[in-house]
């Protein structure tokens, strides 16, 4: 049984249909890439399975169990981590408590966001809305792992970060992977990132999945992607 299942799953917003007949299935520590141009259909796929899309039809399942009547906060409480693009941070709450207001049981706790990263530790009394694009980045990872999740959700984690944080950003979700075993999905711009970040991959075009494979595969054979997510 997958972690995560999406079975035929059209959904969009109001009237607008954005996705249509979306399928596919995450496995219990997997890393899944969600790659295409802008306006494709990527962050409504996130937003569906958190439960912030209108589903017209298809199935949502998680551990089997139908999500359809689920809300989204006990989609957390089920285990699915969500980090949307615009991080969402708390203006009026400093750092800490940006943590501790997400606080949830199980291993990840105040002390492991610290230890990932210490700028957030260094500027914990700050309010949230007096830090860099890059610590808010760090602030809004480290949110969510607080809430304990089987599954991590990433929407656009490296937009408008500089490449070094970018590569500090990797570097700890690829050892966070290897050390919590959690599973991941990443909707990612750069696609070369994403692809190093993941085991499998879907590139989506016009709402529908036009490409999947293996990110190992797709990276060295790279031109077959970029025909699909080329401007």
């Amino acid at each position: 049984m997958a972690l995560l299942e999406v079975e035929g799953l059209t959904a969009g917003y109001g009237e607008a249909v954005v996705l249509e007949g979306m399928s596919l299935a995450v496995e219990d520590g997997e890393g899944l890439a969600v790659l295409g141009r802008n306006g494709v259909g990527k962050t409504t796929l996130m937003l569906a399975i958190m439960g912030h899309a209108r589903r017209f039809a298809g199935a949502l399942r998680w551990q089997g169990k139908d999500l359809a009547a689920v809300p989204a906060y006990a989609r957390v409480r089920l285990g699915l981590g969500w980090v949307p693009q615009e991080r969402d941070i708390f203006p009026s709450l400093t750092v800490e408590e940006n943590l501790l207001v997400a606080r949830r049981p199980g291993p990840f706790a105040l002390r492991d966001a610290y230890e990932m990263f210490p700028r957030l530790q260094e500027r914990r009394r700050n309010m949230g809305d007096k830090l860099s694009g890059g610590e808010q980045q760090m602030l809004a990872v480290c949110r969510t792992l607080m809430t304990n999740p089987r599954l991590l959700l990433l929407d656009e984690p490296f937009e408008g970060l500089a490449p070094v944080i970018v590569e500090e950003l990797e570097a700890t979700l690829r050892r966070l992977r290897a050390e919590k075993g959690f599973a991941t999905v990443i909707v990612e711009q750069h696609a070369e990132d994403a692809l190093g970040l993941s085991d499998r991959a879907i590139v989506l075009d016009r709402g529908r999945v036009v490409l999947e494979g293996r990110s190992a595969e797709l990276l060295a054979d790279f031109d077959q992607v970029r025909r699909w997510i080329a401007v």
